[in-house]
């Protein structure tokens, strides 16, 4: 992986949108270009950087845009992985939050809408004529 590797401002905003999990597809309509330059830009910037995946792509846009070196010591790796799985256990524990909505567990989504959670009709009925004068 080259952290030294400059890009195009094109090739800038494909690796930005991939970097942050859009499909091809959806860079392709964001930016008004065919899904084929996007696929044909992908590759561009896989040879640069030399990488062969788009989770190395992730890696290397958010290292080179947050100024984290590529080659941390096993103690900067392990401190690293404890605050991000802090993080993820601090949200399970204390609730989920807007900032980790998405990662919880499908059960608990799942088991949100068979409670009614989700706003569904039976639940709006349940309250009408409750506040009722």
């Amino acid at each position: 992986m080259r952290a030294e590797a400059r890009l195009t401002p094109r090739e800038t905003e494909v690796a930005e949108l991939l970097a942050w999990g859009a499909a091809k597809k959806e860079v392709a309509d964001r930016l008004y270009i065919s899904q084929r330059t996007v696929e044909n830009t992908t590759r561009n910037i896989f040879a640069k950087i030399g990488i062969q995946k788009a989770t190395e792509l992730c890696v290397w846009w958010f290292c080179t845009k947050h100024g984290v070196s590529f080659e941390l010591s096993p103690i900067k790796r392990a401190i690293v992985a404890s605050v991000i799985l802090f993080a993820f256990v601090q949200s399970d524990v204390l609730g989920p939050n807007d900032a980790f909505r998405f990662f919880r567990s499908r059960s608990s989504r799942t088991a949100e809408v068979r409670l009614g959670y989700r706003g569904s009709r039976r639940a709006e009925e349940d309250f009408t004529g409750l506040f009722d004068a």
